[in-house]
């Protein structure tokens, strides 16, 4: 965050959030763009090439493919979650507030496999570009949420609400666009 400057000390205490200002603007709509892309081109793969290249993988890279396959999907579903959470909020459908409540059930911390594991070099180049582009993406809206909302708790999956993230995201979805 950068501080403004001015006469008074209640100008001085006045800060401007770059990640915030990118959020809610127009400069949102090529991040929001990027990251539906990418959902996209992910859902197309794993539909059609990803799941003919996975059916040619020995045991250990098909085992490997597809629990990086279901860590890919959740990912992404979080991703899209926020970039329509921030949506809704740059158009006026939610409040900040609303947001703010409505992000918290967002995840932002699906990790992947290391590549030095057993499998990772066998499975298509392809697939290994979409799992490092969704992780990169969700580094940086992940440290754009941090910087417009606050660093939120690391919560063990254990004690998350609910047992379905599936389910959880639907239901975030839907009350953020009313069923839309």
């Amino acid at each position: 965050m950068a501080a403004i400057t001015g006469s008074s000390a209640e100008d001085e205490t006045k800060l401007i959030s770059l990640a915030e200002r990118r959020v809610f603007s127009s400069s949102f709509r090529p991040l929001y763009d990027e990251g539906m892309r990418l959902v996209e081109q992910a859902a197309e793969y794993l539909d059609g090439e990803g799941r003919t290249e996975a059916k040619r993988l020995s045991r250990v890279a098909a085992t490997l493919y597809a629990a990086e396959s279901m860590r890919l999907t959740t990912r992404l579903m979080q991703i899209a979650s926020w970039l329509l959470l921030q949506r809704a909020a740059n158009s006026g459908e939610m409040t900040r507030d609303q947001v703010a409540s409505e992000k918290t059930k967002v995840r932002l911390d699906t990790a992947s496999a290391q590549d030095d594991v057993d499998g990772w070099d066998e499975l298509p180049d392809l697939f290994r570009d979409i799992v490092a582009r969704s992780l990169s993406l969700q580094s940086l809206v992940r440290r754009m949420d941090e910087e417009i909302y606050g660093a939120q708790p690391v919560v063990p999956a254990t004690v998350r609400s609910g047992a379905n993230p599936v389910s959880e995201q639907l239901t975030l979805l839907n009350t953020a666009f009313g069923g839309r």
